[in-house]
């Protein structure tokens, strides 16, 4: 509308509506409530007050669990220490005796050799080289394997998961392929290998025969010349290398002039023997209750 030549605008209610969303009579009533409540202010405190005990309380106990841990880090400082020591006294026991077992080894060798005549003895010790209990001499292959390097996280800097990381069953694969090429005789570091021997993973130690092996591994074989070729044209080869180029993993072999291989420890041997009385074979139940005759794997499913 216009009045005397000028215009003029009536309020628009939605600027009002955002310049004061509060109702004027909730301000009144705050402003009253505030005037007549002299322990606002008490009640403010308070919870400040609470917080700050809080913190106070969890302040001391922190402080507390500090210092016994730090008082109890000397005793375990000592049981660890104590315990490395005793593992160390144990490993040069342990070689010792390994020692001491291999030369009563080669005494005996040498006593049964001067027993024996010469082509006996020479077929022993073609027998002995052939099963892994006698040390063998020649021209071979040597695999060497290691984990990858253990990236850390960059905000809490503890080691991820590492799947670069050499298990059992790749020193598994590379042996049998080994022996698939033609190897006459295989060691993993240093623990030679026969028909009896086991690779097998024992939390986050590989045990060879039951002795842990740690990285990086060595997996040396002994023979023909074509031997590195066939390794290389093998699977296992195939997968290691694929595996070195995602993962990390050291994975590299070279063929090796004048290779000496241990002997392996001797087994102890478990004989079956026979039964002195026979007895027959247990009939299944179906068979007895019907008076038919016993099935030859003792029962249908």
């Amino acid at each position: 509308m216009t009045e005397q030549g000028r215009r003029t605008y009536t309020p628009d209610f939605l600027t009002e509506l955002f310049r004061n969303p509060l109702d004027a009579g909730y301000v009144d009533a705050a402003a009253r409530r505030a005037d007549s409540s002299p322990a606002t202010g008490w009640r403010r405190s308070v919870p400040r007050a609470v917080s700050l005990l809080t913190l106070v309380v969890l302040g001391l106990l922190l402080s507390v669990a500090y210092r016994q841990t730090m008082a109890a880090e000397p005793s375990r400082s000592n049981a660890r220490a104590g315990l490395v020591e005793q593992i160390k006294q144990r490993e040069a026991e342990n070689a010792a005796l390994t020692a001491r077992a291999d030369g009563l080894r080669a005494e005996v060798a040498r006593q049964r050799d001067a027993a024996l005549s010469g082509s006996a003895a020479a077929n022993l010790r073609n027998l002995e080289a052939a099963t892994g209990l006698g040390r063998v001499r020649g021209d071979g292959l040597v695999v060497r394997i290691a984990d990858a390097p253990v990236t850390s996280d960059a905000v809490t800097g503890a080691g991820g998961t590492n799947l670069g990381r050499v298990l059992d069953r790749d020193l598994q694969d590379i042996a049998n392929a080994l022996w698939s090429a033609g190897a006459e005789a295989i060691a993993i570091n240093g623990q030679r290998l026969t028909a009896m021997s086991t690779i097998r993973a024992a939390g986050g130690a590989i045990l060879v025969d039951f002795k842990p092996v740690i990285g990086p591994y060595e997996v040396s074989a002994i023979g023909p010349g074509q031997l590195e070729r066939r390794f290389r044209d093998s699977a296992a080869a195939r997968l290691m290398g694929s595996v070195s180029e995602e993962y990390g993993t050291s994975f590299e072999f070279r063929g090796v002039d004048d290779l000496t291989l241990p002997a392996a420890t001797e087994p102890r041997l478990r004989y079956a023997t026979p039964s002195p009385r026979p007895t027959a074979p247990a009939s299944s139940g179906s068979s007895a209750g019907t008076g038919g005759s016993p099935s030859p794997h003792g029962g249908g499913r």
